[in-house]
């Protein structure tokens, strides 16, 4: 590990082929695709399989369900070894809800990759951690900085802690809303299911809540990850419902959830649960101490049954990744 500084908190301008400002690295990692041909594409250092978790639209609960999704792996009894990548490169959620807001810059190997910063037991890397700290900045970058900014987050991450050692069994992968640049760039530079050791199983999760508005999204996002070959696993439907503590009766607060299993039939796609509207959760993500290991309440109405559909996600999830491969190229 070395102790000098990343350049990206203290320059006026960095260039858009590095714009996190690391090191230079012997190693060239695949770059963006030009006219000229293809890109090259290579596996995760350090990571065996990826699960990306998705939603067409901000505001459902993606960052909060990507973070309890990852505890609901790392408490199967496989004792996975999972990680945490944050791609909303713009608006980064995962330092709040991994209770990481003050965490300083990460450190790097003497190679110039960053070093996650862990908490809870889960290593977790964002573009929340090297940002100044103390003052609201803005990340305002256009397509081709974006692209990099990913690129060198997926590929300048060392999971294994520095040590050389095991890297992650599962790196879950907290995605922008929409379907812009992030997931393109995942596509065009990830090897995925192939038969190299450095290849990785992929899968994705959409992340939707009842409403029409959202799940028209939803369908767009399926259609996203489709046409760059990455698998949707299945749909998680988020706030489906709340439960009264009196009557113990569904309300579902925000329309029918009919519809919902309507499109993922029409899509064939898999609901993996009907998350309900339980307040513990949003107010621990605040905390920055994440439901799945606080929420074991049983008092509180909802949590009990919230918690193990979160479980059940993590078996069907780890089920399916650990499927042979179908060969399919991102």
């Amino acid at each position: 590990m070395i102790s000098c500084r990343r350049l990206f908190s203290n320059s006026a301008i960095h260039l858009h082929e590095n714009p996190l400002g690391l090191p230079r690295q012997k190693t060239v990692p695949p770059q963006i695709p030009r006219r000229t041909g293809p890109p090259a594409k290579r596996g995760i250092p350090n990571v065996k399989k990826v699960l990306a978790v998705a939603s067409g639209k901000g505001g459902v609960g993606k960052s909060t369900v990507t973070v309890n999704l990852a505890f609901a792996l790392a408490m199967l009894p496989s004792r996975l070894r999972v990680g945490i990548l944050d791609l909303d490169i713009f608006g980064p959620s995962i330092p709040t809800l991994m209770g990481l807001v003050h965490a300083g810059e990460p450190h790097l190997t003497e190679s110039g990759a960053l070093l996650p910063v862990t908490n809870h037991g889960l290593s977790t890397m964002s573009m929340g951690y090297l940002l100044p700290k103390g003052i609201d900045t803005a990340v305002v970058w256009r397509g081709l900085m974006v692209q990099k900014a990913v690129q060198q987050l997926l590929f300048d991450v060392d999971w294994t802690g520095g040590s050389g050692g095991h890297g992650l069994d599962i790196l879950v992968v907290d995605m922008p809303p929409g379907t812009g640049d992030v997931p393109l760039t995942l596509g065009q530079l990830v090897n995925v299911d192939g038969d190299k050791e450095t290849d990785v199983k992929v899968g994705s999760v959409i992340v939707s809540t009842p409403q029409d508005v959202a799940l028209t999204d939803v369908k767009k996002g399926i259609s996203m990850f489709r046409k760059v070959s990455v698998p949707v696993t299945g749909l998680i439907l988020n706030q489906s419902h709340f439960i009264c503590g009196n009557c113990s009766t569904p309300h579902y607060l925000f329309g029918s959830p009919d519809r919902f299993h309507e499109a993922a039939k029409q899509m064939e796609v898999d609901v993996l649960a009907e998350l309900p509207l339980v307040p513990g959760v949003s107010k621990d993500g605040d905390s920055g101490i994440p439901y799945a290991l606080s929420g074991w309440n049983e008092n509180e109405v909802g949590g009990k049954i919230w918690n193990e559909a979160m479980k059940g996600v993590a078996e069907k999830v780890w089920a399916t990744l650990q499927r042979p491969p179908s060969h399919v190229t991102l």
